[in-house]
């Protein structure tokens, strides 16, 4: 899918703000920027032509479209294919369950998940909290606001420890096998739990539905009435608040391991994540990692032969 719409001069500054984490190193012919925001390339032209390509187009566009209506009381018509399908996917005036994930590309933590039910009375106390995406929102914004969420959304959140993950893992099952039982497990026990009244069941698609149950073969109970969808948090409340709340026991999880360390333990997968990786192992032994780490990861090898260059 691809968008174009000529920007105000008022918002083509607030889009080189927005982006600016985000480009690329090579910019396009007379482009000011090009940048990707998860499967979405935007480019910004020297004309103020502004260019969205990819599933999701439409729903990183709209953030500007909005806001050209609300400075400028400009109505930008994109094409009408593009507003069907925009309207498929927002599950916004809907009672809705989603769920999400949080500490699958980070080395050291847990796997977190949370499924979420969040009806539409609700809807303006979320709103007041500023939710969205637990990506688009600093770690302190989560540490402030989660608590009301798990106050007063109805939810059920799964913490998988790395002793268990490390055990679990193997060449049968596999990240997208555990994600998969793990939101199942999750969903169905907000559903028992709380029988919630929903229209629907979102989930951000990860892999194809299809894989999903696939990895769900050997599970007796099955959650099946599920709508897939790329940018799921964008685009139901019910995933962006299962986004924060298991962002928000990561963060707690990630901190006790820290303190039993004495050490602090970075987020993703890069060369620091190595560098105290090897730090631990001096202090306490490689096997240390299997409890606190995912060691499918790279990063496990890597420092083991740190460790053994460091002698």
């Amino acid at each position: 899918m691809t968008i174009v719409f000529k920007v105000s001069d008022n918002v083509k500054q607030k889009v080189i703000d927005y982006y600016k984490d985000l480009r690329k190193e090579k910019t396009p012919p007379y482009a000011v920027f090009q940048a990707v925001d998860a499967d979405t390339v935007i480019t910004l032209y020297e004309s103020g032509k502004l260019m969205f390509q990819g599933i999701s187009a439409d729903i990183d566009a709209n953030i500007w479209i909005d806001l050209e209506k609300h400075l400028n009381n400009r109505d930008i018509n994109i094409d009408k294919d593009n507003k069907k399908e925009k309207l498929k996917k927002e599950f916004f005036n809907e009672n809705t369950i989603g769920s999400d994930e949080v500490g699958t590309g980070d080395f050291f933590g847990p796997i977190v998940v949370t499924a979420s039910f969040v009806a539409k009375e609700k809807f303006n106390l979320l709103f007041d909290l500023g939710v969205k995406d637990s990506k688009k929102l600093t770690d302190d914004k989560i540490i402030k606001i989660a608590p009301t969420l798990i106050k007063e959304i109805e939810h059920i959140t799964i913490v998988l420890d790395n002793k268990t993950y490390n055990s679990n893992y193997n060449e049968d099952v596999n990240m997208n096998k555990i994600k998969a039982v793990l939101h199942n497990k999750a969903l169905l026990q907000l559903i028992k739990k709380y029988q919630p009244n929903y229209s629907k069941i979102v989930i951000d698609q990860f892999v194809y539905p299809k894989k999903y149950f696939e990895h769900l073969n050997q599970v007796k109970e099955k959650v099946t009435n599920i709508t897939f969808t790329t940018k799921a948090e964008d685009k139901c409340l019910s995933v962006a608040v299962s986004s924060i709340i298991s962002r928000y026991y990561f963060l707690k999880k990630m901190k006790e391991l820290s303190e039993s360390l004495d050490i602090i333990l970075p987020n993703g997968a890069g060369n620091l994540v190595d560098e105290v990786g090897l730090t631990i192992t001096k202090k306490y032994g490689y096997k240390k990692l299997y409890d606190i780490a995912k060691m499918n990861f790279k990063n496990a090898t890597k420092i083991q032969e740190l460790q053994k260059t460091s002698k």
